[in-house]
């Protein structure tokens, strides 16, 4: 008999197969085209004393109802529904349609059906014979959510983005080749609603398609260069000869006195569960809530340029399989993952997540000058990653744990800018939005804003959030020297908004009021290690603010409920509005020693270099989580020390002197 799944296991294929037969068996003779099947996250008032139990080596209670959340079409009407299944008395808990304006995310499938839908239509066609292309030279196209700018607006629309790309090789760069025309269709009734022309000037003024003129594709491809490739880089081989330090038991991981569940679901992709240290309870759950990407060329369509990765799409469905020796270093432990394709069948994601241990440099170090006496500890630290490629994108996403208690999320973005046609053959034509990469060929400025979830639980799953602002002392008695500075607290007593200020070095903390630190006197608490940055630049106004409200402030406090997991709400492709933590914390939810969600809004405001085509170095941004009073005392001080017998390092060999040297002269003199 199968062992029934732990309440944060991902959802498995036998799991897919049964949310298809208890739905063809609701909606019989009716076909169903499935956007999404997917574990529906346990109630967390049931799974807490399951989790405690196992925590505390207790017997355990009955697991949780194991839930199915399915998201699909009716395809006799096109209706958008969503279910509730209840996996383990194989039952519908609700089924209900949807607004006609409620679309949901895409998915591989559909986007491969608009991309032939698009290139077979005979208006596209029409529109290709125009460029008179070459042999060996043909268009393709980028289908893009297709945005909003109409409130009354209810049809399925993707915009197509065509490029020109050669043949002769699969990794021709078509980025560098944009199009003047971009079809929009329909994808339920499978019709063109209009060719949108777009504009190749500072303004809005189109022009029909013209004959195309070759220019040089600027391309990434090794085998594509002009250049030759490097030869003076040496291998850099990473190897643990007696395996690593971590062990894992199916999704659990225990390593340097963490303990954790790795998870994934097809929306945000990897989930860290059920985070503890020394058995301590830390965090309930950690993930990359959402994210948007605004661009802000003002012409049309460009307007309407605004993908939520998260929600349109899923960082689960664009995960890459990931490689040994190429996208993870070392030792190396992979997790599969898996989603249903649009029929209901099970969809195997071989290694989307990696895990391993990389060496970050000291953990610490002091040197006693009187005597040289040293005391040294490297920073050996664990890695769980996922790289997903959202068309164009490639966004790298780390969640690393080190032996002082830290953790750190780090993404990286990098992959392919997403340029747009651009008539600067004429020297010095440029825009004030866009940075021009090649002929013909412009990358417009945009943002990348991340919604970083924490569901905190130190201690004990009620706490309360504060923030610390480092100010000077007054000009007074008691501080006659002027030097004094102190600190100045805030606690957040009901849900809302906060923002970051660096001139006050305002930091924002956890902490549990009935865990009180013996030494500090102060209650135990983790630090947020905020990622500064610059928010939404797009009016109020507009469409794109409306739809990402998370996005307009750095910091969120909510009252924890169960189906509030996306800051952007549930359903973001096409909204006409955010339905997510900006309307919840209007509810002003008392948040003072609650079980609470803390969200932080960080990114990248990209304004392209010339290097970051035709691809993008990586660009960097994290946010850490700090214990801070959570320990009496730096809690790894029982790392063993650094030392040459443990890690084997190498001697860079000198040069051997010639016989020429001065020395050598000098001694025969």
């Amino acid at each position: 008999m199968a062992v029934s799944p732990h309440p944060f296991d991902s959802i498995t294929p036998a799991e897919i197969v049964l949310a298809t037969k208890i739905l063809a068996a609701a909606f019989p003779g009716v076909p169903l085209r499935y956007k999404k099947i997917d574990i529906q996250e346990p109630i967390k008032s049931e799974v807490v004393p399951f989790i405690e139990a196992e925590r505390l080596g207790k017997p355990l209670p009955a697991k949780p109802t194991r839930l199915l959340l399915v998201l699909f079409h009716r395809m006799d009407t096109m209706a958008f529904c969503k279910a509730l299944l209840n996996a383990d008395t194989r039952s519908i808990i609700s089924a209900k349609e949807l607004p006609k304006h409620v679309q949901g995310p895409g998915d591989p499938d559909e986007l491969g059906e608009v991309d032939q839908l698009c290139l077979s239509h005979p208006a596209v066609q029409a529109e290709v014979a125009k460029l008179k292309l070459p042999p060996g030279v043909t268009v393709c196209n980028d289908p893009w959510i297709y945005g909003t700018d109409d409130p009354n607006e209810t049809r399925r629309l993707f915009q197509c983005y065509m490029y020109i790309v050669a043949t002769d090789h699969p990794e021709n760069n078509h980025y560098s080749v944009p199009c003047k025309f971009s079809p929009v269709f329909d994808v339920h009734k499978r019709e063109l609603v209009r060719m949108d022309y777009l504009p190749g000037g500072v303004d809005m003024q189109t022009t029909e398609t013209q004959p195309w003129k070759p220019v040089e594709t600027i391309q990434y491809a090794h085998d594509l260069l002009q250049e030759p490739l490097r030869t003076d880089l040496k291998p850099y081989i990473v190897q643990q000869p007696q395996g690593p330090s971590f062990n894992v038991d199916g999704n659990v991981v225990s390593w340097q006195k963490w303990r954790f569940r790795v998870g994934f679901n097809s929306r945000e992709g990897l989930v860290i569960y059920n985070l503890t240290y020394d058995k301590r309870n830390v965090f309930y759950r950690l993930s990359m809530s959402e994210m948007t990407v605004p661009y802000g060329d003002p012409r049309a369509p460009y307007h309407r340029k605004q993908a939520f990765d998260v929600g349109d799409v899923g960082f689960g469905v664009t995960a890459n399989q990931l490689s040994l020796g190429c996208d993870c270093l070392g030792h190396i432990k992979y997790f599969d993952g898996y989603r249903a394709d649009s029929k209901g069948n099970p969809v195997l994601l071989k290694n989307v997540i990696c895990l391993h241990e990389q060496d970050n440099g000291l953990q610490h170090k002091h040197t006693n000058y009187r005597n040289n006496a040293a005391t040294v500890v490297r920073n050996r630290q664990l890695v769980v990653q996922m790289i997903c490629t959202v068309a164009n994108y490639e966004y790298i996403f780390a969640f690393i744990f080190d032996q002082a208690a830290n953790i750190e999320l780090e993404v990286r973005a990098t992959g392919i800018l997403s340029t747009v046609p651009f008539d600067n053959e004429k020297p010095g034509t440029t825009v004030p939005w866009g940075t021009n990469v090649g002929p013909g060929v412009m990358a417009p400025f945009h943002q990348h804003m991340f919604s970083f979830r924490m569901d905190p639980a130190l201690d004990g799953f009620n706490n309360t959030v504060y923030y610390e602002d480092s100010v000077p002392l007054p000009e007074d008695e008691t501080n006659p020297y002027l030097v004094g500075y102190t600190t100045e607290q805030t606690v957040v007593r009901t849900s809302g908004t906060a923002n970051t200020d660096i001139s006050r070095h305002r930091v924002f903390k956890i902490r549990n009021d009935s865990h009180i630190n013996p030494i500090t006197y102060k209650p135990i608490a983790y630090k947020l290690q905020t990622s500064p940055s610059q928010m939404l630049l797009s009016s109020p106004k507009s469409y794109g603010a409306k739809r990402a409200g998370f996005a307009t402030k750095p910091i969120w406090i909510t009252k924890y409920r169960d189906d509030e997991l996306y800051a952007a709400g549930e359903f973001t492709n096409q909204s006409r509005e955010s339905e997510g933590v900006e309307k919840w914390v209007q509810r002003k939810d008392p948040v003072e020693n609650e079980d609470i969600v803390l969200w932080h809004t960080f990114g990248l405001t990209h304004n392209p270099r010339i290097e970051d085509f035709p691809v993008m170095p990586v660009e960097r941004v994290s946010v850490m989580l700090k214990p801070d009073g959570f320990f009496t005392k730096n809690p790894a001080l029982d790392v063993p020390p650094s030392t040459q017998s443990f890690n084997r390092s190498t001697l860079h060999p000198e040069p051997a002197a010639t016989c020429c040297a001065p020395a050598e002269r000098m001694g025969k003199l």
